[in-house]
C-alpha cells in the first residue's frame, strides 16, 4: 500500500500559502511541494492531497494521512462543500479510479511524516511571500512576461543619464571632429536611438513600447573629464519606458568607446542611472 502524507499553509488566510506531499511506496520516500501567491489554507490542503493522488497510479492501493479535519470530513462524512468547488471537483475525479483510506493526524503531535509535510507546505507558503513582489517570476519560480492586460494607457517618461570617462586630449580630438572613425556624437547619438527601438528585442521580458519621443543628449564635461549622455524616452503606453532610455544611454556610451579606444585605452564608462521617471502605478520618481 502506498502511504500519501499531506499537509497545507497559508501565511494570512487568504494570503502566500504552500502544500507538501510525502509518498511512502516500500522504502521508497517522494517529496514533493508548492504554493501559490494568494490562497487560503483549506485550499492548500485540498491541494496537497491532489498533488499527492496526480502521482499514484489509478491500480494503487492508497491511504491518505492528513491532519485537516476539513479535508478528511468533508470526504468520510460528507460535509458540505460552500466553497473550492473547482479543487473538491478534480479530487473526486481522482478518488473515482483510485481504492483510498483516509486516516486524520493530529497536527503537531510528533508524527514524523505529518510533521514533514508541514515544513514542506509551511517553506512554499514562505517562498511564495518572498515571490510575491516580484512580478517577473511565476509561483514555480520561473521568469515570465508581466501580464499588461488590464493595466490603463497613461503617459509615460524617463530620464537617464551616463558617462564616458577620457583622456582631456581625447575629448579635445572629438570636440575637433578629428577622429579618424567619423563623427562620434553623430554616431553615438543613432547608435542610442536604435537601442531604444530594439529594446524588447534586447531585453527578453520587456514588452514592446510605442515610443513616441527619444531625445539623446552629447554634451563635452571638462570636470570628468569626457561626455556626459542623457536620454530621455516618452511614451502613451501600459508600461514604463525607463529600460528603452538606460538601453539608449548604453550603447550610445559604449559606441563613443568604440569611437575611442584606438587613441585612449583607458576610457571608460561610469554612473548610467535614473535621474526622473514619471506615469505609471508606483507614480513618479526624481533623484535628488
Amino acid at each position: 500500500m502506498i502511504k500519501i502524507y499531506s499537509d497545507g499553509a497559508c501565511l494570512g488566510n487568504p494570503g502566500p500559502g504552500g502544500w507538501g506531499v510525502i509518498i511512502i511506496d516500500g522504502d521508497e520516500e517522494l517529496y514533493y511541494s508548492g504554493g501559490d501567491q494568494k490562497t487560503t489554507n483549506n485550499r492548500m490542503e485540498i491541494t496537497g492531497v491532489i498533488e499527492g493522488l496526480k502521482r499514484t497510479q489509478e491500480t494503487d492501493l492508497i491511504k491518505i494521512y492528513t491532519d485537516s479535519t476539513y479535508v478528511i470530513n468533508t470526504i468520510t462524512k460528507n460535509w458540505k462543500r460552500n466553497a473550492n468547488h473547482d479543487l473538491w471537483k478534480i479530487l473526486d475525479d481522482l478518488l473515482e479510479t483510485r481504492s483510498t483510506e483516509w486516516e486524520w493526524v493530529k497536527g503537531h503531535s510528533g508524527d514524523e511524516f505529518n510533521e514533514k509535510a508541514d515544513k514542506l507546505a509551511v517553506q512554499a507558503a514562505e517562498k511564495e511571500k518572498k515571490m510575491n513582489g516580484l512580478s517577473h517570476v511565476d509561483s514555480r519560480g520561473e521568469i515570465k512576461m508581466v501580464d499588461v492586460t488590464d493595466k490603463e494607457i497613461t503617459a509615460r517618461f524617463a530620464l537617464v543619464e551616463g558617462n564616458v570617462v577620457m583622456k582631456l586630449s581625447t575629448m579635445k580630438v572629438i570636440k575637433q571632429g578629428e577622429m579618424k572613425k567619423g563623427d562620434v556624437i553623430t554616431l553615438a547619438r543613432t547608435a542610442g536611438i536604435t537601442a531604444a527601438k530594439a529594446t524588447p528585442t534586447l531585453i527578453p521580458l520587456c514588452h514592446p513600447v510605442p515610443l513616441s519621443e527619444i531625445k539623446i543628449k552629447i554634451n563635452f564635461d571638462k570636470s570628468l573629464p569626457g561626455l556626459k549622455v542623457v536620454a530621455s524616452t516618452k511614451a502613451e503606453w501600459k508600461t514604463g519606458v525607463e529600460i528603452e532610455a538606460f538601453n539608449a544611454v548604453a550603447v550610445a556610451c559604449v559606441t563613443i568607446y568604440d569611437m575611442c579606444k584606438a587613441i585612449d585605452r583607458s576610457a571608460f564608462i561610469s554612473e548610467i542611472k535614473l535621474l526622473e521617471k514619471s506615469g505609471g502605478k508606483s507614480g513618479d520618481y526624481i533623484r535628488e
